[in-house]
């Protein structure tokens, strides 16, 4: 089992949730983070003064999959949040050692 993080652009949240339910996915926690990559931020105007925004709004999903479906996940992930600009995100896998579901009891894969 592994779980998939991905940063993502907040305004591609529905085509990343779409493209993981038609793979099967059925369980994703989205949280609302600030962050910045390569693009280290920007400038913005507001009220005729500029200033620096060092860090941008991103959400980060993560999703429990079983080791097989990471690969198809990847693609989606990737095929739903592209945008082709800076900024787009990353994508973490990280090795899940146990889920239990809290209301049955069941482990591991039964559980996700």
């Amino acid at each position: 089992m592994k779980i998939v993080m991905a940063v993502i652009k907040p305004f591609k949240l529905e085509e990343v949730r779409d493209a993981l339910t038609a793979l099967g996915v059925h369980g994703l926690t989205v949280t609302e983070v600030k962050g910045y990559g390569r693009q280290k931020g920007h400038t913005e105007i507001y009220r005729g003064a500029e200033y620096a925004v060092s860090f941008l709004p991103k959400l980060k999903i993560e999703v429990a999959v079983a080791s097989e479906l990471v690969p198809q996940v990847i693609d989606a992930i990737t095929g739903a949040a592209r945008t082709g600009q800076i900024g787009d995100g990353k994508i973490f896998v990280v090795s899940l050692e146990k889920a239990v579901r809290i209301r049955t009891g069941e482990t591991d894969i039964d559980a996700l």
